[in-house]
């Protein structure tokens, strides 16, 4: 997003459609996994929905809300084109060279990545 507040209120409006009733049925489904990367996902949000999406917010723009009604190890980065781009930097400056990124709704995401984040990445040297 063009800014870090713009960012948060999608994060919010996303966290505002889930019906509590569907967290608590996807959570109850994931407790059972064996998965490590499951188990502390649910660590990270506890299972349960709160009303601030920055309560799920477990390092500056990592945002643990995704793990509410999916199953995997996903979180989400919020913040403008620049702070999503330091968020990757920071990545990136530990060895981590190949991201799965994903958005929803995806076509949208996707776009707004392509045309906001990635020349900062380029600019940076950080992408193709």
């Amino acid at each position: 997003r063009d800014t870090s507040e713009d960012a948060w209120a999608v994060a919010d409006r996303m966290l505002a459609e889930l019906d509590p009733a569907d967290v608590a049925k996807a959570q109850a489904a994931l407790a059972d996994s064996e998965s490590e990367g499951q188990r502390r996902m649910r660590e990270l949000h506890g299972g349960v929905a709160p009303t601030d999406a920055r309560s799920l917010e477990v390092h500056p723009g990592l945002w643990a809300g995704v793990g509410l009604v999916r199953s995997g190890a996903g979180t989400a980065l919020v913040g403008s084109h620049g702070e999503v781009a330091d968020l990757i930097g920071e990545y990136a400056a530990l060895g981590i060279e190949q991201f799965v990124l994903s958005g929803y709704p995806h076509v949208e995401e996707a776009y707004w990545f392509a045309e906001g984040v990635r020349p900062i990445l380029a600019a940076r040297g950080l992408a193709d």
